[in-house]
């Protein structure tokens, strides 16, 4: 069916009784016995996405600007792939108003320890991951890992599965004054299977196709926390599939960081039956994320450079060279991991060591022993700097 953006179908709405719990049979301790509206997702699965020149124009250029980056990355190699999953994750997580330094971050990759936001932040990374695993297979049951993967430590009770009950964005106690009411429970495994068929063709313009399936991802709103990550994650799944990226992600959610009010109210407007305002706001993100992933690679490229100076004399020591440059991605450390890093057996003291008497590494010890770690604080303030943890966002 073919469907201009003119004419993209907005949600319908039903009404349903506000009385017990449908699994538990609780009653509701506000509004019981009251109706609300909880709206109709249409199904999209087979419509066209034909968008206005300007819209289709502004999403050919973010879609040059992320082959060119994903190509860069890839010629770069060494560690800024995963720099971007990470600053992807990072921007991903404070949209949700998760927030936690890098070295929380990296203390909580590494042996466990950071804060439970922290912790959030790393299974925001490997849920991403998970999503780019899935790419070529991609179905529901890849939605249901990826959210398992975000929330499996957190919030076991839900993570990994539909929800069962009523959710609603804004409003207190009660859908009934919120600003929007995703679909009935039992609408849920069908409106993302439908999504899903979408997400999966290989007959639309990619990054609209991906704005659009995390539009409507969104207004399924398919468990109980965690959509908008899980959403996020599955943006790259698309891109990925459709040839955009294959190196690396492009943070694109620094880009949506940078005008949360912009992107929220896309999501409505999509709501509405307008796709032109969520695929202008994605494009502008992409350009976003371009420019931040390049500075952030630039400053940490000058800030390994700068090393160089201080490792001139470790020539023969290739393995603190190398560790040097696995610190840009891993900037905090401990003993094994610097054996994981370098694939080392034993002796990785050695080149710890060589990095500590440059001022590359800086050792911190909890009290502990099996808790020593060392921090390059360098790129720790780097990667602060970049993802908004001292205060510094990006503008559109």
């Amino acid at each position: 069916m073919s469907v201009t953006s003119d004419h993209w179908p907005a949600v319908g709405f039903e009404d349903d009784l506000w009385d017990v719990h449908p699994v538990t049979g609780e009653p509701r301790r506000r509004n019981t016995g009251r109706t609300y509206r909880a709206c109709v997702p249409a199904r999209i699965a087979e419509l066209d996405l034909r968008l206005p020149g300007r819209v289709a124009a502004e999403a050919e250029d973010a879609a040059g600007a992320m082959r060119a980056f994903d190509t860069e990355v890839g010629h770069a190699g060494g560690p800024f792939a995963s720099v971007m999953m990470w600053a992807e994750s990072v921007a991903s997580s404070r949209i949700e108003q998760v927030r936690a330094s890098a070295r929380d971050i990296a203390e909580a990759e590494v042996n466990g320890a950071g804060t439970g936001q922290a912790h959030l932040v790393v299974a925001n990374i490997r849920a991403t991951q998970t999503a780019l695993d899935h790419a070529v297979d991609m179905d529901a049951e890849t939605v249901l890992t990826v959210h398992e993967t975000l929330l499996g430590r957190a919030a076991p009770a839900i993570a990994g599965r539909w929800r069962d009950d009523q959710v609603w964005i804004g409003g207190p106690g009660s859908p009934h004054d919120a600003l929007f009411v995703p679909p009935l429970a039992g609408r849920v495994p069908a409106a993302v299977d439908d999504t899903v068929r979408f997400a999966c063709r290989r007959d639309l313009p990619t990054l609209g196709q991906a704005a659009v399936a995390h539009a409507q991802f969104e207004t399924v709103h398919p468990f109980p926390d965690g959509n908008g990550r899980t959403g996020r994650a599955l943006i790259h799944s698309v891109l990925q599939r459709g040839g955009l990226t294959g190196h690396t992600v492009v943070p694109v959610s620094s880009g949506l960081l940078a005008d949360t009010r912009g992107y929220y109210d896309a999501l409505t407007a999509y709501r509405g039956g307008d796709v032109s305002q969520i695929v202008s706001t994605v494009s502008r993100a992409v350009l976003v994320g371009v420019e931040h992933g390049r500075g952030l690679i630039d400053d940490l490229t000058r800030l390994r450079e700068g090393w160089d100076e201080e490792l001139h004399d470790l020539r023969a020591d290739a393995g603190a060279r190398r560790l040097a440059d696995a610190l840009l991605r891993n900037p905090v450390v401990s003993a094994p991991k610097v054996r994981e890093l370098l694939r080392i057996g034993k002796n990785e003291h050695r080149h710890i060591d060589a990095l500590v008497e440059r001022g590359v590494l800086q050792r911190h010890d909890d009290g502990k022993s099996r808790n020593v770690t060392w921090r390059a604080q360098d790129v720790l303030d780097t990667l602060d700097a970049h993802t908004g943890w001292t205060g510094r966002r990006w503008s559109m």
